[in-house]
């Protein structure tokens, strides 16, 4: 069950990595709006989610900072090193893979409770990052097609 869910996770995560390679560094300060978030802000809350992914729900020892996650928490325009951002990218895909594998069969079922989406099962949770993470992929899609 385990390398199916992985699969299933790197497969949802290509609407994000499809789109990676023509990204340019120009393309990180683009915004729809001017209240809005940028791609390079997207691109940023989407590795730290899914490192906070692998610690708090699938429980891999590793140290998180959060920059893009907080109600008070806006875009100040200063995720614009693209290399900054493919490696960050690249860094949140190994740890959450790496903690992917380290579950076994019988966790997939074991619930886990967090402030953000309640009491759910492991696979549930892996749904959830999954899902997030091709979410915000169509908002960097529709920026890249529409911003001005």
């Amino acid at each position: 069950m385990t390398t199916q869910l992985l699969q299933l996770f790197k497969m949802g995560r290509t609407r994000l990595t499809n789109q990676l390679p023509a990204s340019t560094e120009m393309d990180l300060t683009k915004k729809l709006h001017p209240n809005s978030n940028s791609i390079g802000f997207l691109m940023q809350h989407i590795a730290e989610v899914e490192q906070l992914f692998a610690k708090n729900v699938f429980g891999l020892d590793i140290k998180v900072t959060m920059q893009t996650v907080g109600k008070t928490i806006h875009d100040t325009g200063k995720f614009t090193d693209l290399d900054a951002e493919l490696k960050l990218l690249e860094q949140s895909a190994a740890v959450l893979e790496q903690a992917i594998l380290k579950q076994t069969d019988d966790d997939w079922g074991k619930q886990i409770t967090t402030a953000e989406f309640g009491t759910v099962t492991k696979a549930e949770a892996l749904a959830r990052i999954v899902s997030h993470t091709a979410y915000h992929a169509g908002q960097i899609a529709l920026i890249k097609k529409y911003a001005i």
